[in-house]
Formats: C-alpha cells, sequence, structure tokens
C-alpha cells in the first residue's frame, strides 16, 4: 500500500492547502492509500512525498492540486 505524508507550514496559513490537497486524495485513491497524513512544519514548506519520494513542492511548482493528484497516480500500487 501507498503512503502520502503532505508536509505544510503552519505559520504561513497553508493548513486549508493541505487539507484539500488530502481530500482530492483520498476521495480519488482511498481504496489504494493506507495512510495520507498531514504533517505539521514552518519556514514556508508544502510538499507532498509518496512513500518517501518528493512529487510536489511548492519551490519548485506552482500549486495545483489536479496535477498533485496525476503526480500520485503512478506510484500507486
Amino acid at each position: 500500500m501507498t503512503t502520502v505524508e503532505i508536509i505544510y507550514c503552519v505559520p504561513c496559513g497553508m493548513a486549508n492547502r493541505a487539507l484539500a490537497v488530502q481530500e482530492a486524495l483520498v476521495r480519488q485513491f482511498d481504496d489504494k492509500l493506507e495512510r495520507c497524513s498531514l504533517v505539521m512544519g514552518e519556514h514556508g514548506i508544502f510538499v507532498v512525498r509518496i512513500n518517501g519520494e518528493l512529487v510536489f513542492d511548492k519551490e519548485d511548482d506552482s500549486f495545483d492540486i489536479e496535477e498533485i493528484v496525476r503526480r500520485v497516480r503512478p506510484h500507486l500500487r
């Protein structure tokens, strides 16, 4: 099974974005996910990791929930 971590900056107010990504992933892949967790961070972080592998980083990519879902899909078992 696949584990997802959404690491987001609390002081920056990114909780709503993290929740939206989590909801989209659970709705799309709920039967294929072992865990989809939110991890609180700081210093502007917003990344998504699948089984420890980075698939999205706001430093390199524009925030787009549909794109994040597309990037997760190939990692599902």
